[in-house]
């Protein structure tokens, strides 16, 4: 199955919550209410210095995302 790159979830127990879940490598879901992100991924020391000067723009393009999916629901 091919997934998208961002699947927008919620979920009735955390109403105010919406969580974008990025599902190519590194996997993560965010939190948009808290900006809390949760990896789905175990990082060894060499890919945390990676994922470090990454973790900006992943955040950004989930978060742009975002912004794209609710403007297509508005218009």
């Amino acid at each position: 199955m091919e997934l998208p790159k961002f699947i927008l979830g919620d979920n009735t127990q955390f109403p105010n919550a919406i969580y974008i879940i990025h599902t190519d490598f590194p996997r993560f879901i965010i939190n948009l209410e808290n900006d809390e992100v949760e990896w789905l991924e175990e990082f060894d020391e060499h890919d945390q210095r990676e994922l470090e000067s990454e973790i900006e723009n992943l955040i950004q393009a989930a978060t742009d995302f975002y912004d794209s999916e609710i403007e297509q629901y508005n218009d």
